[in-house]
């Protein structure tokens, strides 16, 4: 493993930092929005700065691959992982339906979309979820030139970074399930020690239907799985509570990521 001191992560930090936030893809993503020194909340974000809690930094795990897919089988345990992009009040609805049934999702943040909505970043932290990166413009990293893709990852990094005080817990590669070997390395030296791939695909972004969000889900989901869905689509939106139902029945809970693997 790569070992990332707090003084060369920030030199690659600050690497990405000049990167123009744009051409993103995908509703909501937006550019031009400057985000908040280290540690602030927006004003917008609606919560005191008393209740501000230190955002969880990356770990590593033993025993895990660079590229996790899923976590231990023997527990009755999923993680909902969610691309975090798209019209914010979707973000809001799902983090809230999820929380009124005691569920916790891990969002893997666009970090355009973090420019024009700074505030959802403490909106999911308070509410108990995983954040992490998904780049910054969510084009296709792994066909990006090395210096391109370093500045995709750390470019959403130090946004992260700028408002919650950490880099995120994971990073996700953007257009692709797996980081090739040279977005691995790179997201390494960026400070994250593992890729969040995913074992259970919903499809939502393709908008199949409520019903068929769910039925993707439940088809492939089992004890230690990591699913992959999307911000941004009213289908995801109106399948999380059957989907949520559908889980307890099978009695696997919807945790983070972090406790998924912990």
């Amino acid at each position: 493993m790569v070992r990332v001191t707090t003084t060369n992560r920030r030199e690659v930090l600050r690497a990405g930092a000049g990167l123009a936030a744009g051409g993103a893809f995908g509703a909501g993503c937006g550019s031009g929005r400057t985000t908040a020194p280290p540690g602030a909340v927006s004003p917008s974000a609606g919560h005191a700065a008393a209740t501000v809690q230190a955002a969880p930094t990356p770990r590593a795990y033993p025993g895990q691959p660079t590229q996790i897919t899923h976590g231990p089988r023997t527990r009755p345990r999923v993680a909902l992982t969610f691309h975090g992009q798209g019209d914010p009040a979707i973000a809001h609805s799902l983090l809230t339906e999820a929380e009124k049934r005691g569920a916790r999702l891990t969002v893997l943040a666009v970090g355009t979309w973090l420019d024009e909505h700074p505030d959802v970043a403490r909106r999911v932290l308070d509410g108990g979820h995983d954040l992490g990166n998904h780049t910054q413009r969510h084009i296709s990293v792994n066909d990006l030139p090395e210096a391109e893709a370093a500045r995709e990852i750390t470019g959403c990094a130090d946004r992260l970074e700028r408002l919650t005080g950490s880099i995120g817990t994971w990073f996700r590669p953007s257009r692709a399930p797996t980081a090739s070997p040279l977005v691995v390395r790179l997201a390494r030296a960026a400070g994250y020690p593992h890729v969040l791939s995913y074992d259970v695909d919903s499809l939502d972004y393709t908008s199949p239907g409520a019903a068929a969000v769910t039925r993707n889900v439940l088809a492939g989901v089992t004890a230690g799985s990591v699913v992959s869905l999307h911000f941004g689509y009213q289908d995801t939106v109106a399948a999380l509570p059957d989907l949520l139902h559908e889980l307890d029945r099978r009695g696997l809970r919807a945790v983070t990521t972090t406790e998924l693997l912990s």
